[in-house]
């Protein structure tokens, strides 16, 4: 459980960020795998990742966390870190929200098959999010509640002083996390072998992770700073998960009234 790998005086490698761009290059590497098997060059996948997915994947996590944080972790004397990324601090929806939008421009200027290759794309955003909760659980960050079971985790002095994790024994949240997504990863890559109506996989998607989500959001215990629950008695992460649910079903609906055959991209 280490923030940081190595320590080079003015830079330090970051365990989430290794994660991160680990889980980037994995989630590349299927989506490459699954566009070629519906007869999409594998070369546009990496066209669509490198730049547009990993710039629209970042600046909307991160922008979302430094939102959501912003009394908290930041002030007028230390508003730089909004930038420092590596170090940890971002929000899953965010990312999720500024792929779609930078993905979706790029797919409808070069006017390339929409619903074939978000198919291809949604397994592998499971896989590359299991990376980064990994990263999280390093870093200690979205760490979860106290428990007594015996997988519970406790947490060295370094992660306290520098994410504020609980110096008690916690739920291990990220790997749940983590795991939960793994499997997800597994079914989606099993559903997409059955050729099933393009913008299939994308929905179930949506709709699964939201339900993943909404179920760890039970074990989170770090939005003690955020006022915890919210109105209704749900967590921030639930009320989108809810949101992302409903977004799943449009996007069944949506492609299911019009579906689009699997082409391949010049």
């Amino acid at each position: 459980m280490k923030p940081i790998i190595f320590d080079f005086g003015h830079f330090a490698l970051h365990s989430f960020g290794v994660l991160v761009a680990f889980g980037f290059l994995a989630g590349t590497w299927l989506a490459g795998r699954r566009a070629r098997t519906v007869g999409i060059d594998p070369a546009t996948v990496q066209d669509l990742v490198f730049p547009w997915l990993l710039v629209g994947a970042l600046v909307g996590a991160r922008v979302l966390y430094v939102i959501s944080y912003w009394k908290t972790d930041f002030s007028p004397t230390n508003w730089l870190d909004a930038f420092a990324i590596w170090k940890g601090g971002l929000v899953f929806y965010g990312g999720l929200i500024g792929a779609v939008a930078a993905g979706g421009w790029h797919v409808w200027r070069k006017k390339l098959p929409l619903w074939p290759l978000a198919d291809c794309m949604a397994p592998a955003i499971a896989l590359g999010h299991a990376f980064g909760r990994t990263g999280c659980f390093f870093n200690g960050c979205c760490y979860g509640t106290p428990t007594t079971l015996p997988w519970g985790i406790h947490y060295p002095d370094i992660n306290h002083e520098m994410y504020g994790t609980p110096l008690g024994v916690v739920h291990p949240v990220q790997f749940y996390e983590a795991g939960l997504n793994l499997l997800l990863c597994g079914f989606l890559v099993f559903l997409h072998g059955k050729r099933v109506i393009p913008g299939t996989i994308s929905g179930l998607y949506l709709m699964g992770y939201a339900l993943i989500r909404a179920f760890v959001e039970l074990f989170r215990g770090d939005y003690t700073n955020l006022g915890a629950a919210m109105p209704g008695g749900l967590k921030p992460g639930q009320y989108t998960s809810i949101a992302i649910f409903v977004a799943g079903i449009i996007v069944l609906y949506v492609a299911r009234r019009r579906p689009v055959p699997a082409v391949a991209s010049k």
